[in-house]
């Protein structure tokens, strides 16, 4: 399609180097800021009440962004600006939220060590889905405001609470019973869950960390039911979304009953 506006000014090196820097981690603990792209993601953190430093939109974008800091950009600008292969219309920065104290009420979902940013995006996504609030990452766990994670997120990093701390040190001091995802546990299927209580997912490679599965009030697992037994492990994410589905399927019934 033409580009048949007037073309705004090119993008100064100062512009380009702020949103590329923010893909490093030290820059975005340094400000305080992450890069949203897209119309749909960018739509969704203004929504959720996010404080712009700067989006960057095109022409056809700008009208819906009135009261936000805007700079106008063309498509071929806009292509500089994005990490992605094809940009949909904008590019923002925002301030990362300030979190409130965690409340220990309902499912909780605690994330040990997880590192790949696909799949810390695609819980964030689930926990969204589920109507979790509170999202528990150890300190080793991918940065969610790392592009990839917000990215995978599809808009729900604006929806959930995501905390980073010693998971170890909370879970010592937590109310809650907690649960960990291992292949030793007992059947997800046949366990009884409290209403209240914190799930930890494990790392992709090693699993629940030693000093976080001993604090734990239980184990549970995903059972088999191939003819083989052979499959060595679901995806995270994967087993994520099974467990929180039986979870919140089984308080439903509850409900019912």
């Amino acid at each position: 399609m033409p580009y048949n506006y007037p073309a705004p000014p090119m993008l100064s090196k100062n512009q380009l180097k702020q949103v590329q820097k923010l893909s490093l981690k030290k820059y975005r603990s340094e400000t305080g800021l992450f890069v949203v792209e897209g119309k749909k993601g960018i739509l969704e953190f203004v929504q959720a009440g996010y404080k712009a430093e700067v989006i960057y939109a095109t022409h056809t974008f700008s009208p819906a962004l009135s009261k936000q800091p805007l700079t106008l950009v063309s498509p071929e600008d806009l292509q500089r600006l994005s990490a992605l292969k094809h940009p949909d219309e904008g590019v923002a920065i925002f301030h990362q939220p300030r979190r409130k104290g965690i409340l220990q009420e309902g499912l909780i979902l605690a994330l040990d060590n997880i590192q790949d940013p696909g799949n810390l995006g695609t819980l964030i996504r689930l926990c969204d889905w589920f109507g979790i609030e509170t999202l528990l990452c150890s300190e080793q766990t991918v940065d969610c405001y790392n592009p990839k994670v917000v990215q995978a997120s599809m808009g729900s990093l604006s929806r959930v609470q995501v905390y980073y701390l010693p998971l170890a040190g909370f879970l010592v001091t937590c109310d809650l019973p907690v649960y960990v995802a291992t292949l030793e546990g007992e059947n997800l299927y046949t366990t009884t869950f409290p209403e209240d209580c914190v799930i930890v997912l494990g790392n992709e490679a090693n699993g629940i960390s030693p000093e976080v599965a001993a604090l734990a009030n239980g184990a549970i697992t995903i059972p088999r039911f191939g003819k083989l037994q052979q499959a060595e492990s679901l995806n995270v994410a994967m087993a994520g979304a099974i467990i929180v589905s039986q979870v919140k399927g089984k308080k439903i019934e509850k409900a019912i009953d």
